[in-house]
């Protein structure tokens, strides 16, 4: 950040955590944070987090967040912000952007929800501020990628239009063992969701529907053997927007081999059960650890014949460690996820927009080489 902003940040996790650590560290002229969550315990704990592992003059303060009733500390603490940064789960986006849109707030959430997505979308058409949608890594920077990917290789081979946009990204443990092949290095419940609910994809040009974990394939990425299926939310708003150019686009997400098979079998056990997800949620808690050791493998390709009539395929393949940022360690999962919200963050900021940004309305080249993507990603 170039300027002084007053930020909130919602929720008191570990992207919470992370964001708040890069905006002290890697901000130009440091931000007043305020970390609200529910539990006013844990967001004094993330507060101090912060401040025990910046290296920077940075000032934190914590608040309790209530989802229904307004107190008075929060329309305070509204009242003087800049900019709403919500790394609450997913299912209370609409009310967080509501919020937003009462005090004229700014507002991003990475959230991989569709539903939510959508509510967002039709509630801050007529915003005064920005609010930018799905921008964590996958939705999020990979679709960004993929975007300026295919900008880039219709310029350069005289096309406009292509077969193939592939965009993968893997979450995984640095081992995996049997019978799950997994360890959570993030919300289990954004896992058990992004398997259960469809996909957006596009299929022979047109925008469709299919299933969670219905194209199971394999990829060798630098060597190392994967599997890929696809999975909800990933691809953001590229299938509207790139209908009519792709003939087939898609999100899939990686995973050592072994667990999708685990994961099929499990689903089916859980069928007839009265509420199969909430099932099928807690066998995965029950048999997959949390594993602290961590790393980010992301994969773009795009495909096509070029003004000649030769095939052609571009590729982008990244692993991401984790990540020491100030006194703290960061794992791999906190900040690809963080960073890409701090960028549309400084965005809304610095050159503020009305209304929703969605993925496809972000420019690809000033954003990939942002000075928050550049020391995550790696500069495009």
């Amino acid at each position: 950040m170039k300027k002084q902003y007053t930020i909130i940040i919602a929720g008191a996790g570990g992207i919470a955590q992370a964001a708040g650590l890069l905006l002290a560290e890697w901000s130009e002229v440091k931000p007043t944070l305020y970390i609200g969550n529910r539990t006013l315990e844990k967001a004094q704990k993330t507060a101090k987090w912060i401040e025990s592992g910046t290296t920077e003059p940075c000032t934190v303060f914590a608040f309790q967040l209530t989802a229904d009733a307004l107190t008075d500390e929060m329309r305070t603490i509204f009242q003087h912000a800049d900019i709403l940064l919500d790394c609450l789960p997913g299912g209370m986006a609409p009310k967080m952007a509501r919020l937003a849109k009462a005090f004229h707030l700014h507002y991003a959430n990475m959230t991989e929800y569709v539903a939510e997505t959508n509510q967002i979308t039709d509630l801050a058409k007529d915003a005064d501020t920005g609010f930018v949608l799905q921008t964590g890594i996958a939705p999020g920077y990979i679709d960004v990628l993929a975007h300026g990917m295919f900008q880039q290789f219709c310029r350069d081979f005289g096309v406009d239009k292509v077969d193939k946009i592939e965009m993968k990204v893997g979450a995984l443990t640095d081992n995996a063992v049997a019978p799950h092949f997994y360890g959570f290095t993030w919300s289990p419940v954004g896992v058990a969701t992004e398997y259960v609910k469809d996909a957006i994809a596009i299929r022979d040009y047109k925008k469709t529907q299919l299933h969670s974990l219905s194209e199971r394939g394999t990829i060798i990425i630098n060597g190392i053997t994967y599997e890929d299926d696809l999975t909800s939310g990933g691809a953001a708003d590229l299938p509207d927007f790139l209908e009519g150019k792709v003939r087939s686009l898609d999100y899939k997400t990686l995973r050592h081999p072994g667990h999708y098979t685990w994961v099929k079998t499990l689903l089916a056990a859980m069928r007839h059960e009265q509420d199969p997800f909430a099932a099928f949620e807690r066998e995965m808690l029950r048999a997959i650890p949390h594993v602290e050791d961590d790393r980010i493998v992301l994969y773009v390709a795009v495909e096509g014949k070029d003004a000649g009539g030769t095939l052609r395929r571009r590729e982008v393949a990244n692993l991401i460690l984790p990540q020491l940022v100030g006194k703290h360690k960061l794992r791999a999962i906190q900040t690809t996820t963080a960073v890409p919200m701090l960028q549309a963050a400084q965005m809304l900021l610095e050159s503020p927009r009305k209304g929703v940004v969605l993925q496809s309305q972000i420019d690809p080249a000033s954003f990939l080489n942002g000075n928050f993507i550049v020391p995550v990603y790696g500069g495009w």
